[in-house]
């Protein structure tokens, strides 16, 4: 007993020290982090200040003041202008498709290019990151023939089709630097036990990089939803055009009001923000997972 108590006494003590050991550095990181975080979140702070302001208070005050009077006019008028249900639609069926897609396609040819070790796989991953490297201006009008030739010109499925290549190709070249560390002798030990091609990848390999597939399918989604300028030339129906697209032609088709911009540029992340949030902790198990290895 009186060993126990010694114990315990030396483990509080210890944990009192170790509350108490904070340097200067310490302190000076923290302080840095919060300030990058308040520069961060400025502009967001600005914008749903001004996105609730009628515009009488944004002339009188300007836009850095709290809004007199509390207005959801600029919300409903983007809402109903843009039929924003369809568009948040439109957005939410694009990004999600090429999420997926993109990530299964990203674990199978890193499989088979950092796994399965296939001849040339160097020479592939060149060209994948040569790929990486064209900018997007230079695909618009070979894509643009290609798909007005295949009847896929205005159609969701055209803009499904460039961005599930686009982002594969960069979760391809990610992912296979990450299975080409892979333990060999975990791998040997599974064939010699009987485990198929698709028993490695699904019971052993998966588990494994499951937390960087999560970041690649937040990336994936994130960056396809705010994708503009492809959109731009491929989705000229109403019908098909994402979130993105329909604040551009509202503020090509109309004078915009600063707040009534505010409130449709707030509108038009609130499904990112809300996503973002839901996988945060995917996304941080993911990083520190990519740090630690």
């Amino acid at each position: 007993m009186n060993n126990q108590a010694t114990l315990q006494a030396d483990a509080r003590v210890s944990s009192r020290h170790a509350r108490r050991i904070r340097t200067w550095g310490n302190w000076a990181g923290l302080i840095l982090l919060i300030a990058g975080a308040v520069i961060m979140l400025f502009p967001l702070l600005i914008l749903v200040l001004n996105a609730f302001k009628t515009t009488a208070d944004y002339n009188a005050t300007g836009p850095l003041s709290v809004p007199a009077h509390f207005s959801m006019d600029g919300i409903i008028s983007f809402w109903n202008k843009s039929n924003f249900p369809l568009k948040l639609g439109n957005s939410l069926l694009i990004s999600l498709v090429v999420a997926v897609v993109g990530v299964l396609l990203s674990v199978l040819n890193s499989f088979a290019l950092g796994i399965g070790r296939v001849k040339g796989n160097t020479v592939i991953l060149l060209f994948i990151m040569l790929a990486n490297m064209v900018p997007q201006e230079a695909l618009l009008y070979p894509l643009y023939v290609m798909f007005k030739w295949m009847g896929f010109y205005n159609s969701q499925w055209s803009i499904i089709i460039i961005f599930t290549i686009i982002q594969s190709a960069y979760g391809t070249y990610l992912l296979s630097s990450v299975y080409g560390t892979f333990p060999q002798a975990i791998l040997e030990a599974a064939t010699v036990d009987g485990a198929s091609r698709w028993q490695i990848l699904r019971k052993i390999v998966l588990p494994v990089s499951w937390s960087t597939i999560s970041v690649l399918f937040v990336f994936f989604f994130i960056w396809t939803w705010n994708e503009y300028m492809i959109p731009m030339a491929f989705l000229m129906s109403e019908k098909t055009q994402t979130i993105p697209l329909a604040l551009a032609t509202m503020q090509g088709q109309h004078t915009m009001a600063a707040t009534d911009l505010a409130s449709a540029s707030l509108l038009s992340i609130i499904p990112t923000i809300i996503f973002f949030i839901f996988f945060q902790r995917k996304l941080s198990q993911g990083i520190v997972a990519g740090a630690v290895k």
